[in-house]
């Protein structure tokens, strides 16, 4: 049987390599290629390919500043850095702030343009106005000293911001039972980071339960004898 500890470890490294690995690897094809050059091959592309300059630009910062958002967004749980070199881990939480915002605002300008549709609209749109909102309400609350709102809207922001990962495994798994990109794509608008939050909340819960001496399954404190 695992330790805690250890399965603690392996998670944070899971979240790290695999951030990494969309955030290199996805934005490679367009910035090797024009979406043209890669229309035939790749629906995204196809999507964006007869678009406009504005589209265009707005596509690449997002692509570029979410790729570094995914990127030091996991770095910010490392409890070493954040315990031994506080500095470090102000200085990346600011710049990951900053991506953030950018990559958040051009997904929003993205957003009535992607190729899922109505649903995309709605889904992707919300993403971006609750990934901004939620980045902003975890700076305000650092910024007032409160650590523990600090830390709760982080996890939350880390759960949206880990759904560029999880969008992809499950296009993945939706294209081997459905067949078909278009059809897997209407789907992962929500389904890329709804699940994401829902765990993300339970995961705030059950720490509050524990830091409080609560069971994670009940509502009520366990009585916890003096001395």
């Amino acid at each position: 049987m695992w330790h805690p500890g250890r399965v603690k470890k392996t998670a944070f490294w899971w979240f790290c390599l695999s951030a990494t690995a969309i955030a290199v690897y996805s934005p490679l094809p367009y910035l090797r290629e024009s979406f043209e050059a890669l229309a035939d091959h790749n629906a995204i592309a196809t999507n964006y390919a007869g678009r406009d300059g504005v589209i265009h630009a707005a596509f690449y910062t997002h692509v570029i500043f979410g790729g570094l958002t995914l990127l030091l967004v996991p770095v910010q749980f490392a409890a070493r850095i954040r315990d031994r070199v506080p500095v470090l881990h102000r200085a990346v939480g600011r710049v990951a702030l900053v991506a953030l915002l950018v990559a958040g605002v051009s997904g929003l300008v993205l957003a009535p343009v992607n190729m899922a549709g109505p649903i995309g609209v709605a889904g992707f749109g919300s993403l971006g106005i609750i990934w901004i909102t939620f980045a902003v309400l975890a700076f305000l609350a650092i910024r007032r000293g409160d650590v523990a709102a600090h830390r709760r809207w982080a996890i939350r922001v880390f759960a949206l911001t880990y759904g560029a990962v999880t969008l992809r495994l499950w296009l993945v798994t939706l294209l081997v039972t459905l067949k078909s990109f278009e059809t897997a794509y209407a789907i992962v608008p929500f389904l890329g980071w709804v699940p994401n939050l829902l765990i993300a909340e339970w995961v705030i819960a059950a720490t509050r339960n524990r830091d409080r001496g609560e069971p994670p399954s009940r509502g009520r404190a366990v009585p916890v004898k003096q001395g």
